[in-house]
């Protein structure tokens, strides 16, 4: 039998490093060195995405992020070495796409706990 999704993200999870909502608010009071990184659909990240994310669509990571590709988004692709926090909805997404950076040679990539959904329950801020 086949790997389900919920075995990948599993699996993905044990590879990667998640943050909270409170320090990832810290982090973006206190440092001008991360990128935070939404890899929601563009429909959702337009209805409301964390201050200052940069939009990647998960479908489309690999090439944004590679700055070998002609197309690449300029901010991610530049970020390999820098701080890196993905989110989606719920998390899980953005853990697959945290292991996939990883996998490419981000050497600093989070991916913040719960997404935007526990950040929004906490009443952090939303830009819409």
């Amino acid at each position: 039998m086949g790997k389900s999704l919920a075995d990948f993200i599993r699996a993905a999870r044990h590879q990667i490093r998640e943050i909270d909502c409170d320090t990832l608010e810290d982090w973006l009071r206190s440092r001008d060195d991360v990128l935070v990184v939404d890899v929601r659909e563009s429909s959702a990240f337009l209805e409301g995405h964390l201050p200052g994310a940069i939009h990647v669509p998960r479908g489309y990571l690999e090439a944004l992020a590679d700055p070998d590709y002609g197309h690449c988004h300029p901010e991610l692709a530049a970020a390999r070495d820098g701080v890196v926090v993905l989110y989606c909805d719920s998390g899980t997404r953005s853990a697959l796409a945290a292991v996939t950076l990883q996998e490419m040679g981000f050497t600093e990539v989070y991916n913040l706990g719960g997404g935007i959904n526990v950040w929004d329950a906490e009443d952090k801020p939303v830009v819409s």
